[in-house]
């Protein structure tokens, strides 16, 4: 359990919410095996100092091959680019109307009316970590190819997000831990550096 929550936290710092892909070549179920032997060393508790690579076709490996079983139901096909210095994109495809039945419209208006059933959701931020905490900065999100409200998305990553330990799921605004020990990420293009 504690190996899931690790590999769904580094996942998460990487992507925040399932998310845009565009490698040089298609993910493999090598790169895949080579995450999962990644995120295990990381895992486990040192007290030298390391240095780990993962490259973007390692996590969007992992998520074609190895994550499904770790997403929340309806979300499927995410994807990471890693546009680096520490800007990211993601993509998933999302079923907006379980966010809707959770957390449904307040008028006629609420953007929530606009979007229904599974679509294609993109978001584009920067990843800036330090000290063992992180924060994501959001500059542009989209479902559906139409620009999507920070709300909307904030609703939607609430309701995928939510857990025994957080009920109310994770605010996009808010820090949060890294896991396992890291001390940072860095971000550049193609892969990010755990620090720990």
């Amino acid at each position: 359990m504690a190996h899931r929550s690790v590999v769904v936290a580094l996942c998460g710092a990487l992507a925040v919410t399932s998310l845009l892909a565009a490698a040089d070549l298609p993910p493999s179920r090598r790169d895949a095996e080579t995450m999962k032997q990644k995120v295990a060393a990381i895992s486990t508790p040192s007290k030298q100092r390391r240095r780990t690579v993962i490259s973007e076709n390692e996590v969007n490996a992992y998520f074609m091959f190895d994550a499904m079983k770790d997403l929340p139901t309806g979300v499927v096909n995410p994807s990471i680019s890693i546009v680096g210095p520490g800007r990211i994109s993601g993509r998933a495809v999302v079923d907006l109307d379980a966010v809707r039945r959770e957390s449904p419209p307040k008028g006629l208006l609420d953007p929530k009316n606009l979007f229904i059933g599974r679509v294609p959701l993109a978001a584009t931020g920067v990843l800036t970590t330090s000290g063992g905490k992180g924060t994501f900065i959001l500059e542009s999100a989209s479902v559906g190819g139409l620009p999507l409200p920070k709300q909307l998305l904030q609703d939607i990553l609430t309701h995928y997000s939510r857990s025994g330990e957080k009920p109310g799921g994770i605010n996009l605004d808010d820090p949060f831990p890294l896991p396992a020990g890291i001390r940072e990420i860095e971000v550049t293009r193609g892969q990010a550096v755990i620090i720990q």
